[in-house]
């Protein structure tokens, strides 16, 4: 997840942020939607505005619009507000949920905060949402390991003048594609996900893990030692990393005398924790 931009739950229901300007922003149309349970936040968003306006709420000063990923994978410039200001819009949202929300947002404000003072805090509260969906220890373990190799890949592609969006997409389906033979995409339709709401990697098996990992790895090694400058040369040394864990992958099938890649996935474990929950209604 990149410490910059990342998704959070409240009671289930996802909340785009964006760090901007050293603070947090959320996607106003996706706090509607969850105080409100409304089929048409978009609409109930845009009464409110003109609502808020008239009673001299000066919102345009206090709402900046922020590229955010949409349903389609696409970035579109979207309203968003600070915690400071989402306290004062929630007031006028008449809700249940509105007080467990406060509470809720001001801990995910409180967290960012600590994080940036402690970076283990984040790693730590990570292993503790895989730990609550019931995923196996280790395979944690190796979860949390790719996401910081993960982390380093980008940060070393940002650096090297690689900076749409898009581009990181692109970059990691050559490796994907190289290493698995499978796009991003491909590799969710072959594991019946989703392919706009869950996580590939939340799905791999242990070796997918590992094999993500060396290619991974590899390609930010590699992008080291040519010196990869920009979206073409980061994408060169994309497919030799990816062929790298490709050629692990090949071997180690020779030995076992089976495929690595796997139709497996965790969704049994959302079903799970789903099942207890009733249970405990």
């Amino acid at each position: 997840m990149d410490k910059k931009e990342a998704l959070v739950v409240f009671q289930d229901k996802k909340i785009r942020r964006i760090w901007h300007n050293e603070e947090w922003y959320f996607s106003i149309i996706d706090v509607v939607e969850v105080l409100t349970e409304s089929t048409i936040p978009r609409r109930y968003w845009a009464d409110l505005k003109a609502r808020l306006k008239e009673e001299g709420f000066e919102l345009y000063d206090k709402i900046v619009q922020l590229k955010l990923m949409s349903s389609d994978s696409k970035y579109y410039e979207t309203d968003c507000a600070n915690t400071k200001t989402l306290f004062r819009l929630i007031q006028s949202i008449p809700s249940p949920k509105a007080e467990p929300f406060k509470l809720w947002l001001a801990q995910v404000g409180y967290e960012r905060i600590q994080e940036i003072e402690n970076p283990e805090l984040a790693q730590d509260r990570v292993k503790k949402y895989y730990e609550m969906k019931g995923y196996p220890k280790d395979w944690i373990d190796k979860r949390l390991r790719g996401i910081a190799i993960r982390q380093d890949l980008t940060d070393e592609w940002k650096n090297r003048g690689v900076e749409k969006e898009n581009d990181f997409a692109i970059l990691t389906n050559e490796i994907t594609k190289a290493t698995f033979n499978k796009t991003v995409q491909e590799y969710k339709q072959f594991k019946s996900l989703n392919k706009n709401n869950q996580n590939l990697r939340d799905h791999m098996t242990d070796w997918e893990l590992i094999l993500t990992m060396i290619g991974e790895k590899a390609t930010a090694d590699i992008t080291i030692s040519k010196d990869s400058e920009g979206f073409e040369e980061c994408k060169e040394s994309a497919i030799e990393g990816g062929t790298i864990a490709k050629n692990t992958k090949q071997e180690l099938e020779q030995k076992i005398g089976k495929p690595i890649t796997s139709k497996e996935n965790y969704l049994h474990l959302a079903e799970k924790k789903k099942q207890i929950e009733n249970k405990g209604k």
